[in-house]
């Protein structure tokens, strides 16, 4: 059997599921009704008047980690980098690591031309770019205990707690009209107490993080965030994960500014494992019964961290990442609760634990970037930017009716809109979003 048919089998032996049940769901949860009534300046409606309607950007976020940005050993690199992030997502996970945001007590890295450090860009360098280009840019992670400053890391409980709170306050003082949302904690169902302080090991960590985070964030998207997700889900079951549990604890215990449940999906599987990741991570069926589960919680669901491997350069390992993406993503699209789906190395060999360009070592084993270390463009690449520029991309026209109405159905997003009646053209931008009735008045 080949590597095809081992990774696909599973979407392969759904594809009636894929074909019927995951398409109509696409087009239930993410298209909208859109109804735009023309009138003249005395309110009277205008009929004969062409309606064009074309999609900028999704409601949905699809987005990567930026932490590459102004990192690599070259120019030609770093503007290869800033160009083509931009053409690729709508959304970008900021570093915000406390141990490389602040490695000296009082002298937080805010500022873009900060001292450098590999794969730690200072905050205002990404928010400044994210700005630039028409990103949202997201917060990874206001408290992430295994990434705590060494000067802080023997500290007491009630100092460490007066210091992260001085900590958040910063950061909301600096980002909190300008970063949307906030990963609050991540990864707090790895006990290593070898890495973690003594606060990480207080029944009231996620707790006390939450609380603290709507007190600096109360109109932000506050999210937690989990790894082996999928996993736990074949070693437990159903409600008794740890995560699910966890999560039920919250809520019970008052944690009502939760927003987002985040879910990593990082397919970290040796090649030759394959047959079990497929069973687990492509098939979706399962996939679909997973996120069903965690959306029982009436909370929105995030794929925040997401590593698909090609495991080498080889055209036919290029070829079955680039089918995993389309289908996997189409998966995740597809689910009513979820709301964003976040890959995470952009570029082969600049991954976690690794030097730079060296594949056989750290994260950078799984080749699972969408470019190459040249920064050249891989197939799957090219798969997302076709997905959510051409196959999940409304462009209608219409004309009004003797009422002045024009109805069309499109994608949730943002949308230019152009509106030509008598001659006269013009122009405007429509937001049609799954939260609203999407009826819109337009004086022509």
């Amino acid at each position: 059997m080949n590597r095809r048919d081992t990774a696909l089998r599973y979407f392969d032996e759904n594809r009636d599921f894929m074909d019927s049940y995951v398409n109509a769901q696409i087009e239930q949860n993410r298209k909208g009704n859109i109804r735009i009534s023309a009138k003249d300046k005395d309110g009277n409606p205008v009929s004969g008047a062409k309606i064009k309607i074309k999609q900028k950007n999704h409601e949905f976020r699809y987005g990567a980690n930026i932490f590459m940005l102004d990192e690599f050993e070259t120019d030609e690199k770093n503007k290869i980098y800033r160009n083509e992030f931009a053409k690729t997502f709508n959304l970008a996970t900021i570093p915000f690591y406390w141990d490389a945001f602040e490695p000296q007590d009082g002298k937080p890295r805010f500022a873009a031309d900060s001292e450098k450090i590999y794969r730690r860009p200072p905050s205002d360098l990404c928010v400044n770019y994210c700005l630039e280009n028409g990103i949202e840019p997201k917060c990874h992670c206001l408290n992430y205990d295994a990434f705590i400053p060494t000067w802080l890391k023997d500290a007491d409980v009630d100092t460490h707690k007066k210091i992260l709170e001085r900590h958040f306050q910063e950061l909301a003082e600096h980002y909190v009209d300008i970063i949307p949302s906030w990963e609050v904690t991540n990864e707090t169902l790895q006990n290593n107490h070898e890495i973690h302080t003594k606060f990480f090991q207080e029944d009231d960590f996620v707790e006390w993080s939450f609380r603290m985070a709507d007190r600096y964030f109360p109109n932000n998207r506050l999210i937690i965030n989990e790894c082996d997700v999928f996993e736990e889900y074949g070693y437990w079951h159903h409600k008794r994960t740890p995560y699910y549990m966890q999560l039920e604890l919250l809520l019970r215990n008052g944690i009502t500014h939760l927003d987002s449940i985040g879910l990593q999906f990082h397919c970290f599987g040796p090649k030759d494992k394959e047959e079990y990741q497929a069973k687990m991570k492509y098939n979706p069926v399962y996939l679909y019964e997973l996120l069903n589960m965690y959306a029982k919680l009436g909370k929105k669901l995030q794929i925040t961290e997401m590593t698909i491997p090609a495991y080498s350069n080889s055209e036919e390992d290029e070829a079955v990442q680039a089918e995993l993406f389309e289908k996997i993503y189409k998966v995740f699209f597809s689910h009513p609760a979820m709301e964003a789906a976040i890959y995470w190395n952009v570029v082969d060999g600049y991954a976690a634990f690794a030097p730079q360009g060296d594949m056989t070592k750290g994260e950078n084993i799984y080749y699972s970037g969408i470019r190459r270390f040249d920064l050249s463009e891989k197939p799957a690449s090219k798969v997302l930017k076709n997905l959510f520029q051409n196959v999940w991309h409304t462009e209608a026209e219409s004309t009004t009716d003797d009422g002045g109405f024009a109805e069309m159905r499109g994608f949730y997003g943002e949308y230019d809109a152009e509106i030509t009646h008598n001659g006269t053209t013009k122009t405007l931008t429509i937001p049609i979003s799954s939260k609203r009735n999407n009826k819109f008045e337009i004086i022509v």
